[in-house]
């Protein structure tokens, strides 16, 4: 089973009041077929039970249920929900009339939260956090009903955007954090704080291998930097200028030959506890930059 079924699948399961499951049943109705009659199509079984039950409760009718296989054999079932009776009634009371609801469906946050988690049911998809990429997105008809979800989600700072689609407008969310703050909005506890420990493991592992990357970068600096000193010590002695250097300087080259892929810190605890003359890495980076100095001056003259 899919995430996004599972999700379904839970709140679909939620008891709430009167009210906001006229709300919730506006969402569904808005989103299936009522130009002749109400037509409601979903591939769940749950959510299927609970819009019969919701036009039952609400309106006193029973749909005329029907299921077929879909398209392909690789899909689930589909389940046909049909009302013929009180369809005008039906469409008054759930406030359908046009292609925004009326304001009375989604008055106060918890009619919204609940017009929100029937739109979720019929056209929302959210990807597993397991996966590779935070997605959730609802495929809507029309432009106008798009932005008009676009902002009931904002409402709640879900920071939601439209795209369009071919023939379609996706409203998606992208933000891992967002997704889960949507998920309580609709009530999916279980499904958050599922969703929230992978993404708490999934964001940590992520640091985890930054700052291994950024640890890695830095011993690859101070080997780069290290080989640089080494040859530059090298070359000093080559052209025979090496006595140039002072005896302190002479004494942490000896030691960076000696150590070339301790760090500055390294090598003055190194040259401190083996000498018995106490250095810092200040000093130790104070001397070896005379080398570099030196070596780079030596470097210009020969070119010239």
């Amino acid at each position: 089973m899919s995430f996004t079924a599972i999700v379904k699948d839970e709140v679909s399961k939620l008891d709430i009041s009167s009210a906001d499951k006229i709300s919730e049943l506006s969402a569904i109705v808005q989103n299936g077929d009522y130009k002749d009659g109400i037509r409601v199509i979903t591939e769940n079984n749950a959510v299927a039970r609970l819009i019969y039950s919701l036009f039952k409760d609400l309106f006193n009718v029973y749909p005329k249920v029907s299921v077929k296989r879909g398209y392909n054999y690789s899909k689930n079932m589909l389940y046909t929900l049909e009302v013929k009776n009180k369809v005008k009634d039906i469409l008054k009371g759930l406030g359908i009339n046009g292609k925004v609801p009326e304001n009375f469906i989604y008055a106060d946050e918890d009619l919204l939260q609940a017009y929100l988690k029937g739109l979720f049911l019929m056209k929302a998809s959210v990807n597993d956090p397991k996966t590779s990429r935070y997605h959730l997105e609802f495929n809507l008809d029309n432009l106008e009903y798009a932005n008009f979800i676009s902002d009931c989600l904002n409402h709640f700072n879900l920071n939601s955007k439209v795209l369009h689609r071919e023939y379609r407008y996706v409203v998606y969310i992208k933000e891992a954090e967002k997704i889960g703050d949507f998920l309580r909005i609709i009530g999916a506890v279980k499904a958050v704080l599922y969703y929230e420990d992978i993404r708490i493991y999934r964001d940590h592992k992520n640091m985890t291998n930054r700052l291994n990357n950024c640890e890695q970068a830095n011993v690859d600096k101070i080997i780069e930097t290290a080989n640089d000193q080494v040859k530059d010590i090298e070359y000093l002695k080559k052209v025979d200028v090496y006595d140039l250097l002072s005896d302190k300087e002479k004494e942490v080259s000896e030691y960076r030959v000696k150590y070339p892929e301790a760090s500055l810190v390294e090598l003055s605890e190194i040259i401190s506890m083996e000498t018995g003359n106490k250095i810092t890495k200040s000093g130790v980076y104070h001397r070896l930059n005379k080398i570099r100095q030196l070596a780079l001056k030596m470097k210009e003259k020969s070119e010239n």
